[in-house]
């Protein structure tokens, strides 16, 4: 706990009202939209019920195509092969380990109905050419990872016609289990909102704009209890203080492993001028698949934690019954190869940070 998690939990016990769409929920979706200005934010029960809300705003249909980077969690692909899309996998750029927008034009066709780029460790996607390459294709940009990050000076989540968060166990905030949409297209407001209520017009009836609600629309049951929203403003509220102290982290993290890193042939993250990231990865990449074993093995061997990431979804079982094949996203099927995480915590203590540190250049 970060804040006032616990006593708002109580106080939302004690209103009584622990369903979707409570007092809690409402002071979410205004926190966030004070900093994502001109979307209108939904909350979810998870990140990937707000890339499945996405993938039915947008009418996906069997036999669309939605581009997705190679390199990233399952959940971003899922949403849109649940409606009967193909996905069509582009790999990443080597420095941000992002969708590389120079891979996108050949990956546009006739039958593209959305683009999906993960703006990985808050990091943003070049958004600016990966928008002129799209032409009138929607982007959904995943920012699982980039909650208050920002390109070029604007939101992370404002530059796609709709985004997702999360607010997993794992992520900067969290009530343990958590998503939300952003709507950045006013045109899809009222019917995000009927999606997300089961696809009825209750919150109309709610709000005393008809007299009664019916099924006008296909939905699902997408709202998060209010007990949920409570934890969360509490961790929001807090936004300053624990995206300060995941950046003290970080940033000790780079400067003193800076030489180590260049000794062992290990690259640390790069993040490009342009890009306000959010501290929420820390990762090395080894030389070889060998070299990132033999050095967690150690790191295990001293009780510090690490893990690997993503596997190349084009090579995965699934992927493959879409066609991937070994080499298609070769930067992908590399890092994934290569790639440790560090323990980035919000509550990691300066001690726990020194203990990662000395282990890891031993």
């Amino acid at each position: 706990m970060v804040g006032d998690e616990e006593r708002y939990l109580v106080e939302a016990l004690r209103q009584g009202f622990t369903a979707g769409d409570g007092t809690f929920t409402r002071r979410c979706h205004a926190l966030l939209e004070s900093e994502h200005p001109g979307a209108r934010v939904f909350l979810t029960t998870s990140c990937t019920d707000a890339l499945e809300m996405a993938a039915v705003l947008l009418d996906i249909q069997p036999g669309d195509e939605v581009i997705v980077p190679a390199f990233t969690f399952v959940s971003t692909v899922n949403a849109f092969v649940l409606r009967g899309a193909r996905p069509v996998f582009v790999d990443i750029r080597p420095d941000t380990l992002n969708l590389d927008e120079n891979l996108l034009e050949r990956a546009v066709g006739p039958r593209t109905r959305a683009i999906v780029p993960v703006h990985y460790a808050g990091v943003g996607c070049e958004l600016d050419r990966i928008a002129e390459l799209a032409g009138a294709v929607p982007i959904v940009e995943d920012n699982a990872h980039g909650l208050f990050g920002r390109y070029r000076g604007r939101a992370l989540g404002t530059l796609g016609r709709l985004a997702t968060l999360s607010f997993h166990q794992t992520k900067n905030f969290s009530c343990g289990e958590g998503g939300a949409l952003l709507v950045n297209d006013p045109s899809l407001f009222a019917r995000a909102e009927i999606v997300r209520e089961k696809g009825t017009d209750r919150s109309r009836f709610f709000r005393g704009e008809v007299d009664k609600y019916g099924w006008v629309d296909v939905g699902s049951s997408y709202l998060p209890s209010d007990l949920l929203a409570a934890v969360l403003l509490a961790q929001l509220e807090r936004r300053e203080h624990i995206q300060a102290t995941r950046r003290r982290i970080w940033e000790r993290y780079l400067t003193e492993l800076a030489g180590w890193a260049e000794r062992a042939g290990v690259r640390l993250p790069v993040v490009p001028a342009h890009c306000e990231q959010t501290y929420h990865l820390f990762y090395l990449i080894f030389p070889s698949l060998q070299e990132r074993e033999a050095w967690q093995a150690r790191a295990r061997a001293a009780g510090v934690g690490t893990a690997f990431h993503y596997q190349p979804l084009h090579l995965s079982p699934m992927g493959r019954r879409f066609g991937g094949q070994p080499g298609d996203c070769p930067v992908t099927e590399q890092v994934s190869d290569r790639l440790v995480r560090l323990p980035l915590f919000n509550d990691l203590s300066d001690a726990d940070v020194d203990r990662v540190i000395e282990v890891a250049t031993s």
